[in-house]
């Protein structure tokens, strides 16, 4: 089992220095989506294991109760009982990590999870943007966990890491970790709105040290998301930091997965950066929705040789 990260002192050596090559991190990335795919039964396992690392999220301004609850049935059963059965999964049927809500639906996912072992994730911290005073931000983190979220995904003020004072993000994000308790804390860093690979690794090393239990790279909403680059910054991040401390920290990438195919990229990645470990919901979170239908597909099509049709593996 994974030791939880408590942070450490903000300690500016282990990152001020710090420099990365924007070209040679866009030609390793451009490496993962460029190379031979996997095939037949190894696609079909990394597929199932992907499933299993979903964080099935819905953010909108339109969502109710009822949809909330049908997103919950979904991720109760995420493959059809006949895929399960084709796939020998009957003894284990598979379910994604976590159903990731806003906090006033919260007692919604918590009454259709029920019994399901399945936990609910709450944004909050003033999500997407964090720029509501620091009081309610951490009255939001209090108000989710009271309804029955155990884990909760806190957004970073982005100003303080595009002026360089890492002092205040760390002294945000450890107040955010200390409200948040014995719920796991994943620290948005929402990278496109960083500017730079520079300022992305920079950011990861604080919020970590800050005791974030994963880092997450977006919250979705902004112009340009989760992206392989930004993703191997902070693995590397992650690298560092359990190197110098020997705390094992997660990531999440989410906004803008939506196919199979960009699944087993981030697999690839957390396999060949960071090792075995981070391909279990323990260490590796993939924030969406539309992903799952995808995967769905592709295994029926594992399965039976045909493609459903996308309106045949809806979410809500």
């Amino acid at each position: 089992m994974t030791i939880r990260n408590p942070g450490i002192a903000l300690d500016p050596t282990l990152f001020e220095h710090a420099q990365v090559n924007t070209p040679a991190a866009l030609r390793r990335a451009e490496s993962l989506s460029t190379r031979r795919a996997l095939k037949q039964q190894w696609q079909a396992a990394w597929l199932v294991k992907a499933m299993a690392c979903i964080d099935l999220t819905t953010l909108a301004g339109d969502d109710t109760p009822q949809r909330v609850a049908r997103l919950c049935a979904k991720a109760r059963n995420p493959l059809r009982r006949d895929l399960v059965a084709g796939l020998g999964l009957e003894a284990a049927p598979p379910k994604v990590a976590a159903v990731c809500v806003y906090p006033s639906m919260v007692p919604a996912a918590v009454r259709a999870l029920q019994g399901s072992g399945i936990p609910v994730a709450s944004v909050a911290t003033g999500f997407p943007a964090g720029l509501t005073p620091m009081r309610e931000r951490l009255a939001e983190i209090d108000h989710a966990l009271g309804e029955g979220a155990r884990e909760i995904d806190v957004v970073i003020t982005r100003s303080h890491a595009l002026g360089q004072h890492w002092g205040a993000l760390y002294e945000e994000v450890q107040a955010m970790r200390a409200r948040c308790g014995a719920a796991q804390m994943k620290a948005i860093l929402a990278t496109g709105d960083l500017k730079t690979l520079r300022n992305v690794y920079k950011a990861s090393m604080v919020a970590m040290m800050a005791g974030a239990d994963v880092i997450k790279t977006s919250t979705g909403k902004e112009e340009v998301n989760a992206t392989l680059p930004v993703s191997l910054v902070m693995c590397r991040a992650i690298r560092d930091y359990r190197d110098a401390t020997g705390y094992a920290i997660g990531f999440k990438p989410a906004g803008g997965i939506r196919s199979a195919r960009d699944a087993l990229h981030w697999l690839t990645l957390m396999n060949e950066e960071l090792g075995r470990d981070w391909l279990e919901p323990d260490l590796l979170r993939i924030g969406a929705s539309a992903l799952l239908g995808d995967i769905e597909r592709q295994l029926e099509h594992h399965v039976t040789g045909r493609y459903g049709a996308l309106h045949q593996h809806a979410m809500v």
